[in-house]
């Protein structure tokens, strides 16, 4: 199989049959095989009822539908899952995506050699002030602090060799980073390609401005995740250190200054380097216990199960 085309959605009755057509005509008439992954994340409009008739007239589509909603990372990771195809697409449902770039994303996989492509939405039809500076912003951050010179990590169209998908982890909201968890997976041919943004035809946006906040917490852990996640005791034993270093530091001195210079002055609980000293030490303990808590944790980690599947189409 060519292409397996992942699409998680929430709510967008109004697009999926309209998309699933778009996505059909640009495939057939590029000769492709292909299947299509719908995965609905707890939609409570008619969403899953339309998945069902498109997968009833088509055996290419899969549906997957989960019983609640747990966010996009999940989704995704559901779809990572089941795909098939050499090469893997992701897009969003609500036709701001366009999939007449579909074509060339697979040509850039498949004979450039990209492990993973991502869209750069470079004009976009969004709010200024509550989407396209916030993620200018974002984008600006991730970049720095990852390594990876991409101009849109967020964008939804991104297309990926199967081996890709197949060996990185997508959780929590970790969907914004997906280039960055394939860099640090050790895939590294990563570009990206200017791609067609679209206004929203139907509803509304499902993110707000609270996403971007959690962006950014999401860019520290991954940060500390891709520096210290296999070995936490680096950093926590070398903060508890250097906390240890700085009370004894402290210590010595109270020692000297008691033993041999002002031998008849205040006692030691009366000076406010007793209690630097004994507060550096006991954070400096802390710190050595939050290592050796992190490196026990790696050791006994298992698979948890993220979400809960409510049904599946006949053919997923």
């Amino acid at each position: 199989m060519n292409i397996s085309v992942v699409i998680p959605l929430l709510n967008e009755e109004e697009s999926i049959k309209e998309l699933y057509d778009w996505i059909a005509v640009v495939l057939q008439s590029n000769h492709f095989s292909y299947e299509l992954i719908f995965i609905d994340d707890g939609s409570i409009d008619s969403s899953w009822q339309q998945i069902e008739v498109i997968s009833q007239s088509d055996p290419r589509v899969k549906g997957i539908r989960f019983l609640k909603n747990y966010g996009k990372s999940q989704a995704l990771h559901a779809g990572f899952e089941v795909a098939q195809g050499d090469v893997v697409i992701t897009m969003d449902a609500d036709l701001q995506d366009n999939p007449e770039e579909i074509p060339e994303l697979y040509r850039l996989i498949t004979q450039e050699g990209f492990d993973l492509v991502s869209g750069w939405k470079k004009k976009r039809y969004d709010s200024v002030l509550t989407k396209n500076m916030p993620s200018k912003l974002f984008n600006w951050a991730a970049r720095r602090t990852s390594g990876l010179h991409l101009h849109d990590f967020n964008c939804g169209l991104k297309a990926y060799q199967n081996k890709v998908i197949k060996n990185i982890d997508v959780h929590g909201e970790m969907h914004r980073y997906i280039p960055v968890l394939a860099k640090n997976a050790g895939f590294n041919r990563i570009t990206e390609k200017v791609v067609q943004h679209q206004a929203r035809k139907y509803g509304q946006t499902k993110f707000g401005v609270e996403r971007f906040i959690n962006g950014f917490l999401d860019l520290i852990t991954i940060w500390f995740i891709s520096r210290f996640g296999k070995q936490p005791m680096h950093l926590f034993g070398a903060l508890g250190v250097l906390m240890f270093f700085i009370g004894s530091i402290f210590t010595a001195y109270l020692g000297i200054d008691k033993l041999f210079i002002n031998p008849t002055g205040r006692l030691l609980t009366e000076r406010p380097q007793f209690y630097i000293a004994l507060t550096t030490m006991i954070i400096g303990t802390q710190f050595f216990l939050a290592g050796f808590l992190g490196e026990m944790v790696l050791q006994s980690r298992r698979n948890e199960a993220r979400y809960k599947i409510a049904e599946t189409t006949s053919k997923s």
